[in-house]
């Protein structure tokens, strides 16, 4: 293993340490850990807050600040946070206009999220939980009960961020991210492991000249391993899993201020027609260039099933540490969702 490290114990604190000292604008908390804008909590602002294991940089940390995210809860590498740093991030940004918890579908994700919006709701403060479960490739698994959140987690952070700077109540933020979410869906390709610090050798094996179709953001199995094929070829096979994926229905837990309540959502497949933003993620070890090459192929096949890439965003927002590989996301917008995606942002890790 060749890491930038000094001691595995210390990986993610002392990361987080030379991220504190580069972005002042940024506040940092190390027991427990949490970060937060430091002109939180802005006044009347609904806050945003996700979180999740390190290792998928820029994600979360990156995308705290104007127009996004206002807090996030780093966890070990690959391993879910807490529920008191939750807690601790939610008091920290809340204005009084409430908390919005953007989580990904992983069991310990959900499971402490639901335990520190039960914390949170205790001390009165309002709270919603919103699932992001966008994975096509697996359904049901050891890591998760449905569908794994993975890209479409990145562009409903910018675009629930985006609404919630422009003053839109938890309500209808909460109405926004659960229609980000079922209107996006994603699918990752490998063609290398990753190695995480703390295990010292590759999370799974791939021959020089196969590649897994599928993966997981924790190098999670797929649903196909076969031969290396061209760009073009394993563009296409991943595009058309997005594309052709059937209406999805399931049932959601979400907070009513109260107690859990069970939802059921369903996700209405693509149609000839639809304008979305088309997401070509870099997951850590695949350098930009390759990334337009997938882009390449991935505008052809929209055209000819006549999807409308109306925006666009290319390279290393959720990755998987040092792993070589790809992800697709399609999110199906209306103006709501494009106001909102082209409205000003500023984060260390997306700007405009």
């Amino acid at each position: 293993m060749k890491k930038l490290i000094n001691d595995v114990e210390n990986v993610v604190k002392e990361q987080l340490e030379g991220m504190a000292l580069a972005h002042p604008e940024l506040t940092f908390k190390f027991d427990p850990y949490y970060v937060y804008r430091s002109d939180a909590p802005v006044k009347g602002k609904v806050a945003i807050v996700s979180g999740g294991g390190s290792g998928h940089e820029p994600m979360h940390g990156g995308f705290i600040g104007k127009g996004m995210l206002d807090g996030a809860c780093p966890g070990e590498v690959f391993t879910s946070p807490t529920p008191d740093q939750m807690y601790e991030c939610a008091k920290a940004v809340d204005s009084g206009a409430g908390v919005l918890f953007m989580v990904k579908n992983y069991t310990g994700d959900v499971m402490n999220f639901e335990a520190a919006a039960e914390l949170v709701a205790s001390e009165g403060l309002k709270v919603q939980n919103i699932l992001i479960d966008d994975d096509v490739a697996v359904k049901d698994s050891l890591y998760t009960a449905g569908r794994r959140g993975v890209g479409t987690t990145v562009l409903a952070e910018k675009i629930v961020g985006a609404a919630a700077e422009a003053g839109y109540d938890l309500e209808k933020c909460s109405d926004l991210c659960r229609k980000v979410n079922q209107y996006g869906r994603s699918f990752g390709v490998a063609l290398t492991s990753c190695i995480v610090p703390a295990a010292g050798k590759p999370t799974f094996e791939l021959g020089e000249k196969e590649v897994e179709m599928g993966i997981g953001i924790h190098g999670e199995p797929g649903i196909e391993r076969m031969p290396l094929k061209s760009v073009d070829e394993m563009t296409l096979y991943a595009a058309e899993q997005i594309i052709d994926d059937p209406a999805y229905t399931r049932i959601v837990r979400e907070w009513n201020g109260s107690e859990w309540e069970d939802k059921e959502l369903t996700d209405e497949p693509f149609a000839k027609g639809d304008n979305v933003i088309a997401f070509v993620n870099s997951m850590g070890g695949t350098p930009v260039s390759e990334l337009y090459a997938v882009y390449r192929k991935l505008d052809e096949v929209c055209k000819a099933k006549g999807i409308n890439i109306v925006r666009n965003l290319v390279g290393p927002y959720i990755t998987s540490l040092e792993m070589q590989g790809f992800s697709i996301t399609l999110l199906k917008v209306d103006d709501e969702m494009l106001k909102f995606w082209d409205a000003p942002v500023k984060t260390p890790g997306l700007t405009w």
